[in-house]
């Protein structure tokens, strides 16, 4: 079955970006050609703006452009059979995407989006992980600043202490050190989206607040919530809420649950965010600031930082591992652009090029600790600027 659809209908495209036009999708378009991929496509619904990126890139004439609407299925449909993967930036996905992980689950063609929404997201691997394994489609969400620093980043660690000690490390802290760069406007909208749809269903809101919502079946132990403010002795700063927690670690759980359990079944994850500011409330302000919801410097959907902001922009996160007999082991994820925009269209890129080369074996939902960790990780640290290292 698998390889099928290629043999019987060769798509003309390897790749094709949905949302090209988007602020995130030029950006995500620039680091594709950049690294001199031919075989894909630009796609959105307005052909001359797409038109406008094609120059604006040089790509040439010639080059393909795709029309595509999220509001007309048959479009999607006509997307599908050009493309042997379909990455798409086009968001809120719970207000734009269903349509087409859908229409990609069932003519068998990848994949990738960028979404942060877990309700969104536990909604379409109920809906479409069967028919998406049916035809072998690889449905890979969350390939951006959420959640792949936080989901290889922990599975690098994990790896490492199974070397190490012969087993995993039953407790691991995410920990954000540092971050410069605004949150993007997609990234508000999503949250807007999502806190709407939570505030009119009960449902929702308890998938929010779920660490176990993408492990379909399973339920961990008991994970800090990461809400309350604490001052790390060893570190020296205070720990407060980040706003990225609550999709980095149902991301974590789901790629422990699809690898069948390498973490262990009790194992425990929460992330928080290093601040030295001392008042608690002070500094978690400070984070919604950072974040752009309230003043700070807040995009709107569709607008970014300048090409100088996001490449003074970095961060760096720390994994810090521990065994209950004390021993530890600690690795950290740092990137060399700001997360929303920078980082992440580099990010996509790089998944996007891996997930064209690995052998199709199976269809289904993935997360890219469970599909594709070793490749992955190799491919970011030689081209899209993000180290990975043990610290002990």
């Amino acid at each position: 079955m698998q390889h099928l659809h290629h043999m019987a209908d060769p798509r003309p495209h390897a790749i094709a970006l949905y949302g090209a036009t988007g602020f995130t999708g030029k950006l995500v378009a620039e680091a594709l050609a950049r690294r001199g991929f031919s075989n894909w496509a630009l796609a959105g619904r307005n052909m001359e703006k797409l038109a406008q990126v094609r120059d604006e890139l040089g790509l040439g004439a010639g080059f393909p452009l795709l029309q595509a609407d999220a509001g007309e299925p048959a479009s999607l449909e006509q997307l599908c059979k050009q493309a042997g993967l379909v990455v798409t930036t086009v968001g809120p996905y719970q207000i734009h995407g269903s349509g087409l992980v859908e229409t990609c689950a069932r003519t068998g063609t990848d994949y990738m989006d960028l979404n942060g929404e877990p309700v969104w997201m536990k909604a379409m691997i109920e809906a479409h992980s069967e028919a998406a394994q049916k035809s072998g489609a690889r449905i890979l969400f969350s390939t951006g600043f959420d959640s792949i620093p936080s989901d290889l980043g922990v599975w690098f660690l994990q790896q490492a202490a199974i070397k190490e000690f012969g087993k995993p490390l039953p407790r691991i802290k995410g920990r954000v050190r540092k971050m410069k760069g605004d949150a993007s406007g997609g990234t508000m909208a999503s949250m807007k989206a999502t806190l709407k749809a939570t505030i009119k269903d009960p449902e929702s809101r308890k998938a929010l607040g779920d660490p176990f919502a993408l492990t379909p079946g399973f339920v961990g132990p008991d994970q800090p919530a990461g809400m309350v403010p604490e001052f790390n002795q060893s570190e020296g700063f205070w720990e407060v809420p980040f706003a990225m927690a609550a999709i980095n670690t149902k991301n974590v759980h789901r790629s422990n649950f699809l690898l069948g359990f390498p973490y262990g079944k009790d194992f425990v994850y929460d992330e928080m965010m290093f601040t030295t500011i001392k008042d608690a409330a002070m500094a978690a302000a400070d984070v919604v600031k950072k974040l752009s919801m309230f003043g700070g410097k807040s995009h709107k959907k569709g607008e970014g930082p300048s090409k100088e902001e996001r490449e003074s922009g970095y961060y760096e996160l720390a994994f810090y591992g521990s065994f209950p007999d004390g021993r530890t082991l600690t690795a950290s994820v740092a990137g060399d652009a700001d997360p929303g925009y920078g980082s992440t269209s580099k990010m996509m890129a790089e998944t996007a090029l891996c997930l064209k080369t690995l052998p199709r074996e199976k269809g289904g939902c993935f997360t890219t600790a469970a599909l594709m960790p070793e490749q992955l990780i190799a491919a970011l640290q030689k081209h899209a600027g993000i180290t990975f290292r043990l610290e002990d």
